[in-house]
């Protein structure tokens, strides 16, 4: 993938609520560095950091029906999540579909 075709996504990544910081700072990051002879290191991290945050959709499942879940979103909000997560699972979803998590998905070929 070039460049061009990652930018959207990143900035998509970027502007995603559902982006942790980690990842933030170095979508951002590698929007600085395009063109500069940091690029493909910059990329790395960037591919790297999207593997360890990208969420399987079980373990998506599992969250949304957690009582951590149920703290930050309120439990119909929670329970809600987790049924969307078992309707795109039935479907044959393997990763979140959340902004970040599809972002992150686009930018690995998955």
């Amino acid at each position: 993938m070039t460049a061009n075709e990652m930018k959207p996504i990143v900035e998509a990544l970027l502007n995603a609520p559902s982006c942790c910081p980690e990842l933030k700072a170095v979508a951002q990051a590698w929007l600085v560095a395009v063109g500069t002879n940091q690029e493909a290191t910059v990329t790395g991290a960037l591919l790297q950091e999207a593997r360890e945050d990208i969420s399987t959709i079980e373990h998506t499942l599992g969250f949304f029906e957690s009582p951590a879940a149920e703290k930050i979103f309120g439990a119909e909000k929670a329970k809600a999540m987790a049924a969307h997560a078992r309707e795109i699972q039935s479907k044959g979803a393997k990763w979140c579909d959340c902004a970040a998590c599809a972002a992150c998905a686009k930018l690995l070929g998955l």
